[in-house]
């Protein structure tokens, strides 16, 4: 049985497609995930944690003005991490993730197990998602995962 990881890491070695991910509440499971696929070398360029705003901001250049104004979870957030790490490192691909994953740290407006996603690819398309998960720490983190990969089926197929 392949798994979504084994399936993306085929597909973009057959279409000679490289990606990188940026992540802050998954804190490189999306990377780690794709990385324990035999041959994911041939593809995966880099991955930026970047959980702090400052990491956000020096990694992969979301602009102070956008956390300000939006925070660190939120679209507009969430899509310069990926325009800003497919940019940095020069990838056909990026993914990001921003969100919470609890237990504390929601609020009424944000609440624990909201997440973000954004994957874009070198010719401008970009597509972006939120995500209400539901579970503990752990399990709000690999929902994320899961809907990352699939968001890179999905952009990489179209």
């Amino acid at each position: 049985m392949t798994t979504n990881a084994d399936d993306l890491i085929e597909h973009l070695t057959e279409t000679g497609k490289t990606l990188c991910t940026v992540e802050s509440c998954t804190g490189g499971l999306v990377f780690s995930t794709l990385t324990a696929v035999a041959g994911a070398s041939a593809v995966l360029d880099r991955g930026f944690i970047t959980y702090s705003n400052q990491a956000k901001q020096d990694m992969v250049g979301v602009t102070p003005e956008t956390l300000a104004r939006f925070g660190a979870v939120s679209q507009q957030t969430a899509a310069e991490m990926a325009k800003g790490g497919q940019k940095t490192a020069g990838t056909d691909l990026s993914v990001s993730l921003t969100g919470i994953a609890g237990p504390g740290g929601g609020t009424p407006d944000k609440p624990v197990g909201l997440v973000w996603i954004s994957a874009c690819s070198e010719d401008g398309r970009q597509i972006t998602e939120h995500h209400q998960f539901s579970g503990d720490r752990q399990q709000i983190r690999q929902a994320a995962c899961d809907a990352a990969i699939e968001l890179l089926q999905k952009l990489s197929a179209g």
